[in-house]
């Protein structure tokens, strides 16, 4: 396993149990962004770096009873906290890195991945391998509850210019990727960026 995998599992492992209690009020952004993603009843749904599985619920209402949803994350922790939860019931949940998932090609029909990009050591690596394991036409949402500015204030710092999220850069990557981008939403409350798999 590598360092930055490792890094990423020690950072969410020590916080997977009160993550949910620290962003109580992100629940309605999830359900917003997965509604604009489009899931519809049938769908083959992969979160990726599904974390608590905050979003599974909502997955699996859109996906319906005729659907399959999957929930993947590389940090032990965080799928032991969707467990408990009662997410588990909701999607087969699967420990596994992004940048090599363990699921044949073209599987997916929709993909949503919350506050993955940024933690990724190599970004369109791994925006490639969620292209991978997409169906031709597959949506994709990459997303996270709180816009880039407002993130980097609260760590304190000011918004980076080459933040892999900013835009053109993240169009450019998801293009590189086998990616359509089709929206780009940086606001105050969110960030939300919608694509198309070639």
């Amino acid at each position: 396993m590598s360092g930055p995998d490792r890094d990423t599992q020690a950072f969410f492992g020590a916080r997977a149990a009160g993550w949910e209690e620290r962003f109580p009020d992100d629940g309605p952004r999830f359900a917003r962004a997965v509604a604009e993603l489009g899931v519809r009843p049938g769908d083959v749904v992969l979160d990726a770096a599904c974390g608590t599985g905050r979003a599974l619920p909502v997955l699996r209402e859109a996906a319906g009873p005729a659907g399959t949803v999957v929930g993947v994350d590389v940090t032990a922790e965080m799928l032991a906290e969707a467990v408990h939860r009662g997410r588990g019931g909701l999607a087969g949940l699967v420990r596994g890195d992004v940048g090599a998932l363990p699921f044949a090609d073209g599987t997916f029909t929709a993909v949503f991945a919350a506050g993955l990009v940024s933690h990724l050591d190599e970004p369109e690596a791994g925006l490639r391998e969620l292209a991978r394991v997409a169906a031709h036409g597959a949506g994709l949402a990459l997303f996270s509850p709180i816009g880039r500015v407002a993130l980097a204030r609260r760590h304190g710092h000011e918004l980076r210019p080459d933040d892999v999220r900013g835009q053109p850069r993240i169009s450019a990557l998801l293009s590189r990727a086998g990616w359509t981008t089709t929206l780009v939403d940086d606001a105050e409350d969110r960030w939300l960026v919608l694509a198309v798999r070639q």
